[in-house]
């Protein structure tokens, strides 16, 4: 064992064994956080608008702040940036985080002293809590890469600005960023195809042990690496690859196709971060799901995802949620968001201790029949069609199809790249449809009435995600395709 996994080896299993602490108690835990957020909120200008002065529980607080969406802060983000002190949170955010809505336009997130431990805190941990758990340190000894946005910063009001994973570059400690790839100076390349020639470049020839990104981008990634340096799988390049982390995406609809160009299965650890907050990560090597982060200055609320549009949706803290509802995951954290929608859904797989999966988006689902198709029920469904029927996939989406030509009946659309075909595409349609009405019932009884004829499937050209991707200023980084949308804009761009 060389010097630095002797190093970290002692700190690893100090993470390991807090976070085994903290998760077999976490309504207590879910309790301090909770005081401890209301003592501060307390004092701020949204806090005195909402009269909080008096409110000492969980009910009460509820009844003084309704669920928000980024407009709904808006005002108050707008009063930070005019130079404002203590408006959201104690004292003034020390970065923004800028991100990008389908209504608010750029929109920018608040990352306080207090809360940046919950973002590079907890991805550190994340991966300690692996290496102690698989007792596995050796990808400490080597280089590590970690696809990312740009970390060239600008000031909004006097504030640091940037993506997310460009503000958590800044923040590597020396020990590691001695390991890092690709450097900085790459690292800040807007242009990602550009990005993605100057990160082979770099790491061409290094001893790179772990990978971490989307999985769409670091599929890209392999494939110019084999392409430029003409050898078979990924391990020839780099023998010593063992851990893939990822976050963002389901990482199953990608692992056949990822898994074939490395040449061998790897070691991967799941995380969910986002710029609201670090929501939760896979603790156990053995085990999927993600555990809820919630000793990290977070208090969840979740609204199943039936009530989501009513105007007094059940609204409950940790203790009251139930295994297999989907629920919109609401946030309160010492950033300084309060009731704050961030628009995923999830799944709680287990409560003891609290494991999450999510679900899909709010915004991306299919409901033009009442159907309410979700991501999950299409990515499930994609996987069991594609494994009975030997076929690989690159990317897919879904549309309603309401009026399509020739007065044909509606049906929903799957736009599908494919890197292998199904050897006969009318039985995969097949199994895709039986799947999908096995895992929603509202889709089954549109199936069955007649009002709804079978899914019908459009096979789009190799790159056409890509293109699509980069026709929208959003290739590689952080970026994601919908699974799934309510309408055609994405599918008649696609076809």
């Amino acid at each position: 064992m060389g010097i630095k996994p002797s190093l970290v080896k002692p700190f690893a299993k100090r993470a390991a064994k807090s976070i085994q602490k903290w998760s077999s108690q976490p309504l207590k835990a879910q309790e301090k956080v909770f005081s401890d957020l209301l003592s501060v909120l307390k004092n701020t200008a949204f806090g005195k608008d909402h009269k909080l002065d008096k409110v000492n529980s969980y009910e009460a607080f509820k009844e003084h702040i309704a669920i928000n969406d980024y407009e709904n802060l808006r005002p108050y983000i707008d009063r930070i940036i005019a130079g404002e002190n203590n408006v959201l949170w104690k004292g003034r955010p020390k970065y923004f985080a800028k991100t990008s809505g389908t209504t608010s336009g750029v929109k920018y997130i608040p990352l306080t002293k207090e809360s940046i431990p919950n973002h590079f805190g907890t991805a550190r941990n994340a991966m300690f809590n692996f290496a102690a758990k698989a007792n596995k340190f050796d990808f400490f000894d080597g280089n590590m890469i970690f696809l990312s946005g740009s970390p060239t910063l600008t000031k909004t009001g006097g504030i640091h600005t940037g993506r997310l994973s460009g503000i958590v570059n800044h923040m590597v400690p020396s020990w590691l960023r001695s390991s890092q790839l690709p450097s900085f100076e790459t690292n800040c390349i807007e242009e990602w195809e550009d990005k993605l020639e100057a990160i082979v470049d770099e790491t061409m020839g290094k001893d790179l042990r772990l990978i971490s990104g989307i999985p769409p981008w670091v599929q890209m990634y392999y494939e110019r690496l084999l392409e430029r340096s003409g050898k078979k799988h990924i391990k020839d390049i780099f023998p010593n690859y063992s851990v893939f982390a990822y976050g963002g995406v389901n990482f199953e609809p990608y692992r056949q196709i990822l898994e074939e160009l490395v040449g061998q299965r790897l070691q991967s650890v799941e995380t969910y971060p986002a710029s609201e907050g670090f929501i939760g990560f896979q603790d156990n090597v053995e085990n999927d799901g993600l555990l809820l982060n919630v000793n990290s200055g977070i208090f969840f609320e979740f609204i199943p995802l039936d009530e989501i549009n009513k105007s007094n949706p059940s609204r409950v803290s940790l203790k009251d949620v139930k295994m297999g509802i989907n629920y919109a995951i609401i946030l309160n954290t010492n950033a300084g968001l309060w009731g704050y929608n961030i628009g995923d859904t999830v799944e709680f797989i287990s409560t003891a201790p609290y494991k999450i999966r999510v679900t899909g988006r709010i915004k991306h689902f299919i409901s033009a029949f009442g159907e309410h198709v979700i991501g999950k029920e299409v990515e499930e469904a994609m996987l069991y069609a594609s494994k009975k029927h030997q076929a690989r996939i690159v990317e897919f989406t879904v549309a309603p199809n309401i009026k399509p030509e020739n007065d044909a009946p509606a049906h929903h659309q799957w736009l599908i790249e494919f890197e292998h075909e199904p050897a006969d595409m009318l039985e995969f349609t097949k199994s895709l449809d039986e799947e999908m009405c096995r895992q929603n019932i509202y889709y089954k009884d549109l199936i069955d009435g007649n009002v709804l004829s079978p899914l019908k499937i459009k096979r789009l050209q190799k790159d056409a995600f890509r293109t699509y991707m980069k026709s929208q200023g959003k290739l590689g980084g952080q970026n994601k395709v919908p699974r799934l949308s309510n309408d055609r804009k994405i599918a008649e761009q696609l076809n």
